[in-house]
């Protein structure tokens, strides 16, 4: 009798899970009783705001909702988002043909890239980057070409360069502002070079906004669909993930170019019936209803930005403050620089109980740095801080 195979052809194509050395580090020390403060996972610690709720809570004890929904979504939601576009960012969206409902961000990365990447196509990725960024076009059958991403004109420069050698250009474009993991940011003028070059030869862009509200100190971050032509070669997503505390609800968009989102509509027809109608029901009562509520969630993650990087540095550690997103990059302090990023995660975990995920994770070009996710409240981050400041000290007596 044969035998299934070790290993399965896409699977074998990703690499280990980096997070899993210290998600199960985490688990031994939770279960011996060891508080750890854990800044890992990006995951919203907040409440949904209640009107969602209480949508959510109605329309579900209606049976009508109970049935099949659709995968593109429901056409109030797909109305309400292009809505939010024209206000937020006075950018002009079809419903029908430019904008798609999908089961978070994570969806609509992976299916569209399925949808329009063949194999050998080359694609631009941030170096470092959001896992799927990458290994989503590797299990495509394409070839991910990743770019510094931290420094904008850099990352410019090189893919001007890309374009020049000419033998086998870029297909796609995928670019991540405010970024996770480096929290780097970009104004339009960014955008208008990057749009562009792609019309200029033909090449689609993917910009994922998941952190589109999440902003301080005056900066806001740009859609990419306000460059003029932008809708020729560019889809935008966008979450409601971390805008309106709803990370469980998996809902998120696809914007932009309608051939792009004709062929992500096509591929999710085999794949899925879309959200649960109730939740997209909800969804529209947040877009409409809930715009002060993004505000202040924003301003929940900026006191945590200010407490956390205020902290760091009064404990010797200089890290420098994220105009946008949820989280903190940190370049390694230097007498642990050269044992890289998982090895110093493991040692903060061990000796100050402060989990933080490791910069190696997000790509060979992440490992000099750790990332702190906002997902504390201001309590359990000082209490992280002081043991974070002992551990620090510590090392320096040693």
């Amino acid at each position: 009798m044969s035998s299934l195979p070790d290993e399965f052809y896409r699977i074998g194509k990703l690499p280990p899970y980096v997070f899993a050395v210290v998600n199960e580090m985490k688990a031994k020390l939770r279960a011996a009783q060891y508080d750890v403060v854990d800044f890992g996972m990006g995951n919203p610690d907040g409440a949904t705001p209640r009107p969602i709720v209480s949508k959510l809570a109605e329309a579900a004890r209606n049976p009508r909702n109970h049935r099949y929904s659709v995968s593109r979504g429901i056409p109030n939601l797909r109305h309400e988002i292009c809505r939010r576009y024209k206000r937020n960012y006075n950018v002009d969206l079809d419903p029908e043909a430019e904008a798609i409902v999908t089961i978070g961000s994570k969806d609509a990365l992976a299916h569209l890239l399925f949808a329009v990447v063949g194999p050998g196509d080359r694609v631009v990725t941030p170096a470092p980057c959001y896992p799927i960024h990458q290994w989503g076009v590797i299990m495509a059958e394409g070839e991910a070409v990743p770019l510094p991403v931290s420094d904008p004109p850099e990352f410019l420069n090189r893919l001007e360069s890309l374009f020049r050698k000419g033998n086998n250009p870029p297909k796609l474009i995928l670019i991540n502002y405010p970024h996770n993991p480096t929290t780097a940011c970009v104004d339009l003028d960014f955008f208008e070079k990057v749009v562009a070059l792609a019309r200029r030869h033909g090449t689609m862009i993917v910009h994922d906004f998941a952190y589109a509200d999440l902003y301080f100190d005056g900066y806001r971050p740009p859609s990419i669909l306000q460059v003029e032509g932008a809708k020729d070669v560019a889809v935008e997503i966008f979450s409601m993930t971390k805008s309106y505390n709803m990370a469980g609800w998996r809902v998120g968009f696809c914007l932009g170019n309608p051939k792009m989102i004709h062929a992500l509509a096509r591929i999710k027809s085999y794949l899925d019936y879309g959200n649960f109608q109730p939740i997209q029901i909800a969804s529209i009562i947040a877009l409409r209803e809930c715009e002060e509520e993004v505000g202040k969630i924003c301003h929940v993650y900026e006191r945590r930005r200010d407490v956390l990087v205020e902290g760091l540095a009064q404990a010797g550690w200089a890290v420098e403050k994220p105009k946008a997103s949820m989280f903190v990059w940190a370049a390694i302090p230097e007498p642990f620089r050269a044992a890289g990023s998982l090895e110093f995660a493991k040692m903060l975990l061990e000796n100050a109980l402060v989990a933080v995920s490791p910069g190696i994770g997000f790509g060979e070009a992440g490992d000099g740095h750790v990332r702190f996710a906002l997902i504390e409240n201001h309590h359990r981050s000082r209490q992280a801080l002081r043991r974070i400041k002992q551990f620090l000290r510590d090392h320096r007596r040693g």
